[in-house]
């Protein structure tokens, strides 16, 4: 049997079933593969903000679980539903299925957080904290502001930045009198503002290298109790081990803690510079140096510097203090035995001297 095509213009063109079959195939895989390539262009991608959700087969009450997706996991929107509250999913493993739309975050939120992290990958780390439950990380210091990974409780977080907002959004304008008391008749006294109120934020890194705000009240810096409890009721904001020491057949840290008042909503991230040496004779942490008060911001830094051959290398560490003009200047500090002073930069004037006494951290 053969098909023959007619044309005006053209000849017959004679063609066998066999080469009709082969047309036919050829046309049906490039449709498939035309298809799959272009599927995944159109289809609109989304992170599960959740700690772990449930696909559902329908949009009802009573549903059969699908698949299971966690955080942080990328999906693809299929479709929608006519109230807006779902959306028809497909995960990596393509498992479909129904999902609530607040447990998800679009890409532009998923790369608001991926600039984030690449933005503040070399800050160096403040103190390491624990998560004290689970807990969201935010794109500002913000209650209200964009959120994608969770952290789970106990998990150690490096401290990076610190940063202040009004505890529970925007307050509310006063309300203006009724019509009638601005008539001409008696006004009603207006009550006094209320106190604006804050809370504080840190801006962590995960064991991912993700970054995000969190609450600074839902996070505990992990501090050893030897020197934790000579904070004397300030709020430590930062930790740095400069060094250690030999204590027998141990080594010993010696620490810089940077504190703080203790109450959000500060000006300042620190107003006090305190280093702690080790007294292998006493066994004990003592105050090597202590400068307050001062109004210092993070982040700050800890390292090792050599000095020469009179002094070699040293314990170094620098933060930055605002002046009475209000200038940030960065400070530099050495730790030589039990000794600290000041690394003075090219062309700057010694710090007049201030008697100081070794004594036990107190």
């Amino acid at each position: 049997m053969e098909v023959i095509a007619v044309s005006r213009r053209f000849p017959p063109i004679r063609l066998s079933p066999r080469r009709i079959c082969i047309a036919l195939g050829y046309a049906a895989l490039l449709a498939v593969l035309g298809c799959k390539a272009s599927e995944p262009d159109k289809l609109e991608s989304a992170y599960v903000s959740a700690v772990q959700a449930t696909l559902r087969d329908r949009v009802a009450a009573v549903y059969n679980r699908t698949g299971i997706v966690s955080n942080g996991e990328r999906v693809q929107i299929l479709e929608r539903s006519k109230n807006g509250r779902f959306a028809r999913v497909r995960s990596v493993r393509n498992e479909e299925g129904w999902l609530e739309v607040r447990y998800l975050a679009g890409d532009d939120v998923f790369n608001a957080f991926q600039r984030l992290s690449r933005e503040n990958a070399t800050v160096p780390s403040q103190a390491i904290a624990l998560a004290k439950s689970d807990l969201n990380m935010h794109l500002e210091p913000s209650r209200d502001a964009e959120h994608l990974f969770q952290l789970k409780q106990g998990e150690k977080l490096e401290l990076l930045k610190r940063a202040s907002s009004v505890k529970g959004g925007k307050q509310a304008a006063p309300v203006p009198p009724p019509a009638a008391m601005q008539a001409g008749k008696a006004v009603a006294p207006q009550a006094a503002p209320l106190p604006v109120a804050y809370e504080d934020w840190w801006l962590v890194r995960d064991p991912q290298k993700r970054c995000g705000w969190v609450l600074s009240r839902m996070v505990d810096m992990d501090v050893p109790l030897e020197v934790a409890q000579y904070a004397e009721g300030q709020r430590i904001m930062a930790v740095f081990v400069l060094n250690t020491v030999a204590d027998k057949d141990k080594r010993v840290p010696q620490y810089l803690l940077l504190l703080n008042q203790p109450r959000d909503g500060t000006p300042q991230d620190f107003d006090q510079i305190r280093v702690f040496t080790w007294n292998a004779h006493r066994q004990h942490y003592e105050t090597a140096y202590r400068e307050h008060p001062v109004e210092g911001m993070l982040p700050a830094s800890a390292g090792i510097d050599d000095f020469g051959a009179r002094e070699g290398k040293l314990p170094v560490f620098s933060v930055m203090l605002r002046d009475r003009t209000g200038t940030l200047n960065e400070r530099k500090y050495k730790l030589n035995g039990v000794m600290v002073r000041r690394v003075l930069a090219a062309g700057e004037t010694p710090p007049p001297r201030a008697g100081h006494k070794r004594k036990k951290a107190s």
